[in-house]
């Protein structure tokens, strides 16, 4: 049963996500006990509201990489239960487990150099696949985060199973691929297929705290003049 002040607390942070600045958020965010906040962030991964849920995976993001800072078993202690998300024992679907694995990463070199290959993984029919078609959205969206700041991290297996993504029937993976190629600033427009050049669907980005929406031929014309897509 979940303790009153527990229930308080989480009551807290899912107000604290619906804030519309997150430097506000943030601030308020780290006034609560980082070992409390952990708990209740994992549980926003679940939320119906969509923002809500993106908006806890990058609070995770900047949790896990001041965990590191201060304590690197207690971050690693995180990055586990995230894997354990994702692992089909766990008796879960793991929402959210890959997007905060990639938000993690891409803010913690250290915690990066142990568990980068693991999130790579999660692509490899070789590796740790993650067959669930949503979960296979979440960490094309991890991989290309982790890749905004840490593009030379992209191997070349991983590179061309983010180019098979981009003939995907599901219009966000393609979004996402494209994305993640963008990031590890190894997208040509010359080397993509010709339906992503013409692809008209629409896909939400998030920009690390709010959703706006694009064209994935925006984001494939358009990608010399994106050092990033956050």
């Amino acid at each position: 049963m979940t303790k009153p002040h527990g229930r308080k607390t989480k009551q807290k942070v899912g107000k604290i996500l619906q804030e519309s600045h997150k430097g506000t958020a943030m601030e308020m965010l780290e006034r609560i006990p980082d070992d409390q906040l952990v708990g209740h962030l994992f549980s926003h991964f679940y939320h119906k509201n969509e923002l809500v849920k993106f908006r806890s995976i990058a609070a995770m993001g900047a949790l896990g990489s001041r965990m590191g800072q201060k304590n690197m078993e207690k971050a690693r202690i995180v990055m586990r239960r995230i894997m354990w998300n994702l692992n089909d024992e766990s008796g879960g679907i793991g929402w959210g487990s890959p997007e905060a694995m990639g938000e993690i990463l891409g803010l913690s070199p250290e915690l990066a150099r142990e568990f980068n290959s693991i999130l790579f993984s999660y692509l490899d029919p070789d590796g740790n696949y993650l067959e669930h078609e949503m979960l296979q959205r979440g960490i094309l969206w991890g991989i290309g985060t982790y890749l905004a700041s840490n593009s030379l991290d992209l191997n070349e297996k991983t590179k061309g199973l983010l180019f098979g993504y981009l003939h995907s029937s599901d219009p966000v993976k393609r979004g996402y691929a494209v994305r993640a190629l963008v990031n590890a600033k190894c997208f040509d427009c010359s080397l993509v297929p010709e339906n992503i050049l013409t692809d008209k669907h629409q896909i939400d980005l998030f920009t690390g705290w709010n959703f706006y929406t694009i064209r994935i031929l925006d984001m494939a014309l358009d990608w010399e003049s994106h050092k990033t897509f956050i």
